[in-house]
């Protein structure tokens, strides 16, 4: 053999090692799909265009989409009247999210109490008359029925991927419990969501310190018993009552100073325009952050199973059971929860 051929035959043998152990080391290695771990598909149901926390709980979300800590994928509005679904577009539209898809509940809750009314959003006008806020969608009339956007939404997403967060009555999710197959599956709600739903998050409940029976299942009851009948067992539910959020005072002053980096923005406009010394506790935001970041902000219960009769809800503890509440926080929770929901406010 010449010298020309064993030195081929040497880096040959070399280059050979070489593939070998890369081969190696990548079968060994994970992909990124293995490591990191999907983040949150997130369908938001609110009774837009009352209490002001519903508009915090879809400004923490559009913060979170936007640091890809969730995917903001639809909202789902359960106040019935298209000027909330307009509510909805000016904020989406504002902080730049104007494609993210909107639902209405068309056959819900009948004339529940408004607590601070700041319906005029939409329309309100700079010092020229042009409109302040800019939105997106053409025609309300044309948006989905709240539960054909849930069908639609669901459908269209991997099993076990979406979480719902109710922060509002549970009309739509009633609706879509009882629907039936159409053009976007050809299964039932009960069992779409069964097949898509990972989790829900909803703000209610009272678990023995509520001084009076829940808001959002006693404005609309009817509805409130068809979903406890119908929603699976095997879908996991985390509440948050009303006394969780209580001690989340953010006063109309406080929230308006938060807001002076600028002059147009739509909450900023909301608490100029409106008397908000009432409704202004977090409590919809709560709901919003346990389905972001899980269990780490919060105190949570032990499993067990939650019914709903005599306008009340009922915990009964099991270990076999998908459903737990949140318990409140001390004073120094309750300080760092609000000062978190401040931050996002502050942001510019």
């Amino acid at each position: 053999m010449n010298k020309k051929t064993y030195l081929f035959a040497i880096l040959s043998a070399f280059a050979l090692l070489a593939c070998s152990n890369n081969r190696s080391d990548s079968a060994e290695q994970p992909t990124p799909k293995e490591t990191k771990a999907e983040i949150p598909r997130i369908i938001l149901d609110a009774d837009i265009g009352s209490s002001t926390d519903d508009l915090f709980a879809l400004q923490n979300l559009y913060d979170c989409h936007k640091e890809r800590k969730c995917k903001l994928i639809g909202v789902v509005v359960d106040r019935m009247g298209e000027n909330n679904a307009a509510i909805v577009d000016v904020m989406n539209t504002y902080f730049g999210l104007g494609d993210i898809p909107i639902g209405l509940e068309r056959d819900g809750a009948k004339n529940p109490k408004i607590w601070i009314d700041y319906g005029e959003l939409p329309a309100d006008t700079n010092e020229d008359g042009s409109p302040m806020f800019k939105r997106s969608v053409d025609d309300y009339s044309k948006l989905l029925d709240g539960y054909k956007l849930y069908r639609k939404l669901l459908a269209g997403n991997p099993d076990h991927s979406v979480t719902i967060v109710s922060t509002g009555f549970v009309t739509s999710l009633a609706h879509l419990l009882k629907s039936e197959a159409d053009e976007y599956s050809d299964l039932s709600g009960v069992e779409l969501v069964k097949a898509k739903v990972k989790g829900l998050y909803i703000m209610g409940g009272d678990f023995g310190e509520a001084v009076e029976t829940d808001y959002n299942f006693r404005q609309a009851l009817d509805f409130s018993i068809e979903f406890f009948r119908l929603w699976p067992i095997d879908v996991p539910r985390v509440f948050s009552p009303g006394e969780v959020g209580d001690e989340l005072e953010y006063p109309s002053k406080q929230v308006i100073e938060d807001i002076s980096w600028t002059d147009v923005h739509p909450i900023k406009q909301v608490y100029m325009n409106n008397n908000c010394n009432t409704g202004q506790k977090m409590w919809d935001v709560l709901a919003v952050l346990n389905a972001v970041y899980g269990d780490s902000l919060f105190s949570i219960s032990d499993r067990g199973r939650i019914t709903y009769a005599d306008d009340r809800t009922y915990f009964t503890k099991d270990p076999e059971g998908n459903d737990r509440y949140q318990f409140r926080g001390d004073n120094k929770w309750n300080a760092d929860m609000l000062q978190r929901i401040r931050n996002v406010n502050m942001k510019h």
